[in-house]
């Protein structure tokens, strides 16, 4: 898996979680999921420096990665608890799923775009995900 283990990007992952906090984000669970799910992961390599600002990011498919304050927020609203079933319109990379299935959720997600679809499936496989 590309990068996974890098130093550089456990770092900014905390860095992330920081930002994201400062922004309002409070829930410690969310924080906790922001700052362990490896972003750079469902981002093209090309734009794996880039994939911890906190900023969208094209994914394919005229599609974007969401901001992760975005992600936070949203993710922060459910407040989710183990087990709950989230259904996810638009899989995208899989970010918000792997987000979603670290906090316990039995996620269902579904995605139109056949490229992305199979690309979210891979990582999440790769990453121990099972939505």
């Amino acid at each position: 898996m590309k990068g996974k283990n890098n130093r550089k990007f456990l770092s900014r992952r905390k860095k992330l979680a920081e930002q994201v906090q400062q922004k309002g984000i409070s829930d410690p669970r969310v924080l906790e999921a922001i700052e362990s799910v490896p972003r750079h992961i469902f981002v093209d390599s090309a734009l794996e420096n880039r994939a911890y600002e906190d900023s969208a990011l094209p994914i394919g498919c005229g599609q974007t990665i969401s901001q992760p304050y975005t992600v936070a927020a949203q993710t922060e609203h459910l407040n989710v608890q183990k087990g709950d079933k989230i259904l996810e319109i638009g899989t995208g990379s899989g970010y918000q799923a792997a987000i979603l299935c670290f906090l316990g959720a039995d996620v269902y997600s579904v995605e139109r775009h056949e490229p992305l679809y199979l690309k979210a499936r891979e990582t999440l496989k790769e990453l121990g995900y099972r939505p």
